[in-house]
């Protein structure tokens, strides 16, 4: 997506929730748009953001990275790795997009593809639970890996 219109429409959110786009949440939302592809953490987030505004705190990473995820411009997610990451979510999109994770070299691709919606209609109807959003990830072995195991 691009930049100026994500800060806007990023802009318009925050203020429509009673938030300001400070130029601390703004620098934030840089790097994550930077780094859209990447699964950062807020540590490797706010390593980022520092070079660009020093000034930044860590603390106040984490309170950016909570509103972002509050307001569903980015998910938090974990990948088994011990560590929250942060994932910018596609402008429109109903759900969070789902994850491929590689087992041997953890690889993350995305899923952008909604592909439980028949799923969450049967949760609704059968366990009578109001399906807000879901999250799946595929632990598997990636294309790469496989290639590289069957030239040994």
């Amino acid at each position: 997506m691009n930049a100026i219109l994500a800060m806007k429409k990023t802009k318009q959110q925050l203020h429509e929730s009673g938030f300001k786009l400070t130029p601390q949440r703004e620098a934030t939302l840089l790097v994550l748009l930077e780094n859209e592809k990447e699964h950062l953490s807020a540590e490797e987030i706010f390593f980022l953001v520092k070079k660009k505004s020093p000034e930044i705190g860590l603390a106040t990473v984490y309170r950016t990275l909570e509103i972002l995820t509050d307001l569903k411009i980015v998910d938090k997610v974990s990948f088994n790795d011990g560590l929250a990451r942060y994932d910018l979510r596609k402008e429109g999109a109903k759900h969070f997009h789902h994850h491929l994770l590689c087992l041997n070299c953890g690889a993350i691709e995305e899923v952008e593809e909604d592909l439980l919606g028949e799923v969450e209609q049967v949760v609704e109807k059968r366990y009578h639970f109001l399906v807000k959003d879901h999250r799946l990830t595929f632990h598997g072995i990636c294309h790469d890996c496989q290639e590289n195991e069957k030239k040994k």
